[in-house]
Order: C-alpha cells, then structure tokens, then sequence
C-alpha cells in the first residue's frame, strides 16, 4: 500500500540535497567551532557562512540571526527576553497563536505579572486592526505584539507590513512567529519594520531540531541560555553544526526554487478544493484556509459533514489506508483536546463535527490528493 504524507504543515520531507550536505558535515567537519585549530577554524566558518547566506535572503545584517534548536525556543527567547531586558509590562498577542507563544505569555502573565490583552478576532480568526490599535494605545506602558504570519491550524494570513508599522508608530515592539511563513514567502527586514522573528528548518525541507530567531540590531535583548559566548552571545552551548548545515542548505533550496514550487503547491491546493467541494457536499473550509489569496497556499483545514460518534474513528481509519494528515496542529493531535484556535471561530455545533488539517509539498501530486478524498468519501458513506 502506497503511503500518501498530507501533513506538511507539522514536518516535511528532508531534501536529498540536504542530507548529502549534513552527512558531508557529520563525516569530515566535525570539529567544536569554538575551538581555536584548524578543525574548529572549519566548523566556525561554516557555521558564520551559513548566517550570512541566511541574512542575506532576508536583507538583514548577519548579527541578527541566531541560531536556535528551532521556532518554540526562539520564541520563547524573546518572549521572555523581551519581559527581562527590555521592560515590557504589556504583552498583546491573540488566543490563536501557536502554544509555543500562549502558554510562554501565560505564565509570564501568571509569574512576572505582565498585563496579558487578546485582540479581538473576526468571524474567519483575522485579528481586528482597529481593536489592535485600541490597545496599543490604551495606556503608556512598554509593549510588545506578538502576531503570528500564517496560522499553523488554518493557514490565515495576517498583512504583516500594517502590523509592523502599526506597532512602530506606537513605539512598541513586534514579534511574528514566522515558523509557517519562512521557507514559503520572501523577506526583506529593511522593509517591514519586525523586531523580531522566528523560524524552523524542519518546515522547509530541513532537519528537525535546529532553527534561528530574527533579532534586530541594537534591540536589548540578552541571552537566554547561559554558559558560553556562542551566537553572539545570545545562546551558550556548542553549535548543532550539522543541522545549521542542514538549515542552511534547505534554506537555499527553498528559496532559489521558491516561484517554480509555490505556483507547483498552490495548484494542488487549488485542485484540492475544487474536488474536495464536488465530492464532499456540505464540506466547509475553516477560517480562510479555502481562500486562495487570504491564505498560505501550504494548507486546509476542512470541516466535515459527520457527526461526532462516527469521527471518533477517522483518523486511525485514514491511517490504516496509508493517508497521514492531522485533526489541528501536530503538537495537540495526541492531547485528546479540541483545537483552541477552531474553538475560537466556529460554533458548538461545528465544533462536534470532526475538521482535518491537509498541508501539502513539492513532494504530492493530484493523484495522491484523489486518492485521500476518495477514501474520505468511502468512509463517510460508510
């Protein structure tokens, strides 16, 4: 039985490409690059080569890019960073973002006491401008906004840009979890005003467990993590040398095949929606994931015409025919919980209804996509 992976949204595929270079890496280069021989001389430059090529995609300054076990522990960096070192008594953020910044958020709510406010959200899970900027200007305390680019469960995405400059013309800071976006859209830092960013290689066809925080130049921030003078002093500990790269070549690849691979993966989407409406009547798409144009072209999230007894078997029906997908993000699918951002936007009534996470790659193809529809279909018939 062929096996058909439709959660790219949670990991992807590593590129072939990718691996040569971190077996290269793990077989000839496998000196500390903090070492001052010719072994870690290696390491080291490979390491700084590695955050230049990354800078420079992102027109930003190589200081700027830090390098970290992936998005989770770069947000949490600066989220807690940002409450240390920089004063902020005011965290502004929404009940849809990633766990990663929610539950950070909370428990500086809860330990530091910092006032935590949730922008009001429209019926499709877009924060509301306006009440954004009710809130930056509610009082005169240090704050900072933390937003998500592409919502990792319905694939929304917010106009970064506007945020940006919304939050500079309120002197407060602006921190984007970017874990779905990077890899996927082109950046420019000189344009859009972000204070900071975060990234994970394992969503662009790069090794698990390294990443990078985007840290703008001068911003205050100190280290999290003790112990050493590495990355700038920001994050003590010996470098993953080979996972940077790793990072670094999957970040190559994505972006000098980023046009040919998008248009190739907004297609599948495209054609994903239009057989999933024709075969599946009274399919409903969750937040703007069925928007083209509002949306990441990366994924759905569909909400189905079943009822609850039944969807209690869909997963593990989908699995044992080799279709692997998710029930919202791959950090909550084992949890037995509800999704919190569909609980935000849909009503008890849908919420009883079973909604699937489909998230695509370079790696599908439309038979693929037929093939998970059609036993979709012959489940629900069932």
């Amino acid at each position: 039985m062929k096996t058909i992976y439709l959660d790219n949204a949670a990991t992807t595929q590593v590129r072939s490409c990718v691996i040569d270079k971190m077996h290269e890496a793990l077989t000839n280069f496998y000196g500390n690059p903090s070492s001052t021989h010719s072994f870690g001389r290696t390491a080291k430059t490979a390491v700084e080569s590695a955050r230049k090529t990354i800078a420079k995609y992102m027109n930003a300054h190589p200081s700027e890019i830090i390098f970290t076990s992936g998005g989770t522990e770069a947000d949490n960096m600066i989220l807690r960073c940002a409450v240390r070192d920089l004063g902020v008594k005011t965290i502004i953020t929404t009940k849809i973002e990633h766990h990663a910044v929610l539950h950070t958020v909370e428990e500086l709510a809860e330990k530091n006491g910092i006032t935590l406010l949730f922008v009001d959200l429209d019926t499709y899970g877009n924060p509301k401008m306006e009440h954004l900027e009710v809130l930056l200007q509610a009082d005169d305390t240090k704050k900072l906004v933390s937003l998500m680019h592409v919502n990792n469960e319905i694939g929304n995405k917010i106009d970064i840009a506007a945020v940006a400059a919304l939050c500079k013309s309120n002197d407060a800071y602006f921190h984007s979890d970017t874990v779905q976006s990077i890899g996927h859209y082109t950046w420019d830092v000189q344009e859009i005003p972000v204070d900071f960013m975060t990234a994970a290689a394992h969503k662009f066809h790069g090794p698990k467990g390294i990443g990078f925080a985007f840290i703008r130049r001068n911003s205050g921030l100190k280290c999290l993590i003790s112990g050493g003078s590495q990355e700038r002093g920001y994050r003590a500990g010996t470098e993953s040398f080979h996972n940077i790269v790793g990072l670094e070549e999957a970040f190559i690849c994505a972006y000098d095949n980023l046009e040919e691979e998008k248009a190739y993966v907004t297609e599948l989407k495209q054609y994903f929606i239009t057989q999933i409406t024709k075969e599946i009547p009274g399919v409903k798409f969750n937040g703007h994931s069925g928007d083209i144009e509002k949306s990441t072209y990366t994924l759905v999230n569909v909400c189905l015409p079943m009822d609850a007894q039944k969807a209690l078997m869909l997963l593990f029906h989908l699995d044992i025919k080799g279709i692997a997908c998710s029930k919202g993000s791959a950090c909550q699918s084992g949890s037995g919980k509800g999704s919190h951002v569909l609980s935000e936007i849909l009503s008890e009534e849908e919420m009883q209804k079973p909604s699937l996470r489909f998230s695509f790659s370079k790696y599908n193809t439309k038979e693929e996509l037929d093939r998970a529809i059609a036993v979709l279909k012959d489940f629900m018939q069932q």
